[in-house]
């Protein structure tokens, strides 16, 4: 539940509305998605740290807005001579009256100069910084865990990325447009104005902080509805990005009804949010106008005074007139500019919170490389549960020869994929060690532990880019010959070469514009192109036809050669070429040895492939 601020008896009131229909409608976020939240100073830290990386653009664009402002604050003293002269009427006033436009159109061409300058130097921060920015969250969100991106929608995290840097855009406008120039009007305009008269400059004093402080306080009141709008904002992204990825799902179950319904649930919610926050800025708006209305009058009011008394002159009311202006102007601004400031900091505060949160998975300080030049593995001891309440291994040690192909097998849910996930530290063990090559992998680097194991999994995944750029993606530098070359011992340079665009061919996103076993044989082509000593298979022939199958195990045999390899299968045809199989069932190895040798013992592999064969032995 939202928690009441401090504030006056209207504005509790408006907290115990706001309850009443977040308890009948609103949804702020889904469980999955909450996350810490960047306070104030944090999001203003990190917007000022890259800022500071272009701080002699920042310096121009600043020192130009002082130089701009305080030259159009010097027009209006220069009209009150212009109307002084017009009054008085000497002789010589055309001459005098000439000079002193003369004079106006130097400053207006002082100003805008320098209002050139600071607008391209700020669009020059802005877009660097806006570009650091979105590349300080990309690579943050990179490295965090596996179990990071499950329990997040993936268009929300895009939708608070792009929050992100457009709130540095919204607040650094609101910064060098609104509240500088407001600063400089007050530290020129009123000690004018105390010069001509006291009594007008502290009315003004008086209304410009009664105004910044409702201003301030309206808008700090109402930031805990801003931060409940931009979650649902983020949750609405991220349903819609659901949606549209699982679109095949929808199309064949007909459930667009249910789709439908599901988005518009929650864009209504957000709806009512944005409606009940634009309504609440009118309504502050409204009080401002009647407040500045009332201030106006008044001050006109006393000038009148004042020149029947004849302290102020015909000038003074054009200064007077032509400042007061100035000062409304902004000062009105500066409501919708702190508003707008909290409310683009509650769009930062989502990211800057996942920036703010540790990795899961991190390298000890100085971690050394990984150095694996025979490809031994060991298990020893090890725990390891994804919850408290779920153990997955339990004391489990085992040790994989350098060269050596072993094959896990066991019922669903034993822990055979999870064995792969732990030697490439996805997840950290719970208890016990992971060695390889008698470096334990807790203690390595993670980039470098991952450089030297190739991985083909049991849903391959492609990126939306050419099928050139997908094999490439093993090795970076590789050489166009030595990715055809991988192409062609992974069986697919046959197939690719078939499509009217060839290696150019886009693939879709995830690699939808192919077949299974065509994106299975990419991947296995990536494999091949990376040359990693370790090979880890993770089910990589389990939802394929005969025939796609058959190029794979060619694929495969390829790829396993001279390689340490993990195995994790069901399927017959893959386990019948490993070295050892070792059986894990509840966390823990039950029996291993070689196909022949297990297939002649009464146990739990001789099961497993009864149930399959439908009886057959071999």
């Amino acid at each position: 539940m939202l928690r009441v601020s401090r504030g006056t008896k209207i504005f509790k009131t408006i907290d115990i509305f706001y309850k009443k229909m977040h308890n009948q409608s609103f949804v702020i976020c889904n469980p999955m998605e909450k996350q810490p939240r960047g306070t104030n100073k944090e999001i203003g830290l990190i917007f000022w740290q890259h800022t500071l990386k272009y701080k002699k653009a920042a310096f121009f664009a600043f020192s130009s807005v002082v130089i701009y402002n305080i030259a159009q604050l010097a027009a209006p003293w220069l009209y009150r001579s212009f109307f002084n002269i017009l009054v008085q009427n000497p002789e010589d006033s055309f001459k005098k009256l000439t000079f002193v436009l003369f004079q106006i159109l130097i400053i207006y061409i002082i100003s805008q100069l320098f209002r050139r300058i600071s607008n391209f130097s700020n669009i020059y921060v802005q877009a660097q910084v806006m570009s650091d920015l979105v590349r300080t969250a990309e690579s943050y969100l990179l490295k965090h865990s596996q179990q990071f991106f499950m329990n997040s929608f993936a268009g929300t995290l895009v939708r608070r990325v792009n929050k992100f840097s457009r709130a540095y855009e919204d607040i650094s406008d609101k910064l060098v447009f609104n509240v500088l120039p407001l600063l400089i009007s007050i530290l020129v305009i009123l000690p004018v104005l105390y010069f001509r008269s006291i009594i007008l400059g502290l009315i003004l004093t008086i209304w410009i902080g009664i105004f910044v402080f409702l201003s301030y306080y309206f808008a700090k009141w109402k930031q805990k509805y801003d931060i409940a709008r931009s979650e649902k904002d983020s949750e609405s992204t991220g349903v819609l990005a659901d949606i549209i990825s699982n679109s095949s799902s929808v199309e064949l179950f007909a459930s667009y009804k249910q789709e439908e319904s599901r988005y518009k649930k929650v864009t209504e919610e957000l709806a009512q949010m944005r409606l009940f926050s634009w309504r609440l800025n009118e309504k502050m708006d409204a009080v401002h106008a009647i407040f500045a209305t009332v201030t106006e009058i008044g001050v006109m009011y006393v000038a009148i005074l004042l020149w029947q008394k004849g302290a102020l002159t015909i000038g003074d009311f054009a200064l007077i007139q032509a400042y007061f202006i100035v000062l409304l102007n902004r000062v009105w601004d500066l409501g919708n500019v702190i508003r707008r400031f909290y409310e683009a900091m509650s769009d930062a505060a989502e990211i800057v919170g996942i920036l703010k949160t540790g990795h899961d998975i991190q390298d000890v300080k100085n971690a050394p490389p990984i150095n694996i030049d025979e490809g031994k593995i060991e298990f020893i001891n090890v725990n390891f549960s994804y919850h408290r309440t779920r153990p997955i291994l339990r004391s489990f040690n085992l040790t994989i020869e350098p060269g050596e192909h072993v094959a896990f097998v066991g019922p669903s849910g034993a822990g055979k994929s999870t064995i792969t996930k732990l030697i490439l530290r996805l997840y950290d063990v719970g208890h016990g060690r992971i060695r390889i090559d008698e470096q334990n992998i807790a203690y390595v680097q993670q980039n470098s532990l991952r450089e030297q194991i190739a991985l083909v999994p049991q849903e391959p995944t492609l990126f939306h880019r050419t099928l050139f750029e997908n094999i490439q993606y093993g090795r970076g530098d590789a050489t166009e010959k030595e990715i055809f070359e991988a192409a062609k011992k992974a069986n697919c340079d046959e197939f690719i070469r078939d499509l009217p665009d060839g290696y150019k061919t886009y693939v879709g996103e995830r690699g939808v514009k192919l077949s299974g076993g065509e994106r299975q044989r990419v991947v296995i082509a990536r494999a091949l192109l990376k040359d990693a000593p370790i090979l880890l298979l993770d089910e990589a022939t389990s939802s394929l036809d005969s025939e796609s199958e058959a190029l794979i195990q060619d694929a495969l045999k390829n790829l396993m050669k001279n390689r340490t390899t993990v195995v994790i299968a069901h399927r017959l045809s893959t386990i019948m070429q490993m070295d050892r199989i070792v059986v894990v069932e509840h966390g823990q190895v039950v029996d291993s040895g070689t196909h022949d040798e297990l297939l002649h013992r009464e146990g739990t592999y001789k099961k497993l492939l009864d149930i399959q064969a439908g009886g057959f032995i071999p």
